[in-house]
């Protein structure tokens, strides 16, 4: 008991976390353009990763777990940065939220797929609630509508889940820190000479909030978000923990109504005790 709650408390932290990353993209893109913020991002986090490897003094990975870390750093540290980042140039936060409500559904299917878990078919339907309640929301509550954008987001989502899975499963032999530090190190040289390719030619127009929605991508989204994320799926199992992402999408409409001015509707509240029942209908079960 004690280490489900554990598992759940440190994934909730992840979530919450989480949440300001699209709101934070959304700012930073007005700024920077999507390859250079993504190559930059990763470049400062796997700075960090370094630092924080050598001060605790962590073993490296063993050759076997090149293949997960890839994986890893595929899905989350180039994917997932990279295709919310251009989607956003195309679409507000708000609507780019809608699709955080699939990443439950995507982290558990990837979780059975590579780490043979096996959740009841009541989890499964307290998942696909919780999952059509949240996307029916934000669907009604968005006006703006790209078929770039939401291709991008869609894409976005299945890197995600997959990386959410697979270092879910690698975080139970390296531990969860230790993975998205060594798959932002592994992933350092490709971003580093993407970053040096899109370079900007010029930073003196960028105004304040650009620079801080860089500094939380890249140490929130990129490094700490992690640390209590993939031990909150380590712990209490990737299909169960991972229907916690069911309330980001709240979270994240919040803030992006406090940092982007962008409006909540009433129904946000109702919507938001049904997401509730439904991550703990999913706990029960899975």
């Amino acid at each position: 008991m004690n280490s489900s709650f554990s598992g759940w408390g440190s994934g909730l932290l992840g979530v919450l976390i989480f949440s300001g990353s699209l709101p934070a993209t959304r700012v930073a893109v007005s700024g920077f353009d999507p390859y250079f913020l993504t190559a930059a991002r990763a470049v400062l986090a796997a700075v960090l990763a370094c630092l924080l490897l050598g001060l605790m003094k962590q073993r490296r990975p063993s050759v076997s777990d090149l293949k997960s870390l890839a994986i890893v750093a595929l899905g989350v540290v180039i994917g997932f940065p990279l295709l919310t980042a251009l989607a956003l140039e195309h679409i507000t936060a708000a609507h780019s939220i809608v699709f955080i409500g699939l990443l439950p559904l995507m982290t558990a299917a990837f979780g059975v797929v590579r780490g043979g878990e096996r959740p009841a078919p009541l989890f499964w339907l307290f998942s696909i609630l919780g999952s059509a309640a949240v996307v029916g929301f934000a669907l009604s509550q968005s006006a703006d509508a790209s078929l770039t954008g939401d291709a991008f987001m869609l894409a976005a989502i299945v890197a995600c889940g997959l990386g959410y899975a697979e270092g879910a499963q690698l975080s139970r032999r390296l531990g969860g820190w230790q993975v998205i530090s060594w798959a932002l190190i592994l992933s350092l040289p490709f971003m580093a000479g993407l970053a040096a390719v899109t370079y900007p030619q010029s930073f003196s127009d960028l105004e304040l909030p650009v620079w801080l929605s860089l500094a939380y991508v890249s140490v929130f989204s990129m490094l700490v978000g992690f640390v209590f994320w993939y031990r909150g799926l380590a712990i209490g199992g990737t299909a169960g923990v991972g229907q916690l992402q069911l309330l980001q999408p709240f979270f994240g409409l919040i803030l992006a109504a406090f940092l982007l001015a962008e409006p909540i509707a009433p129904s946000m509240i109702g919507v938001t005790i049904l997401v509730v029942i439904c991550v703990a209908g999913a706990k029960r079960f899975a």
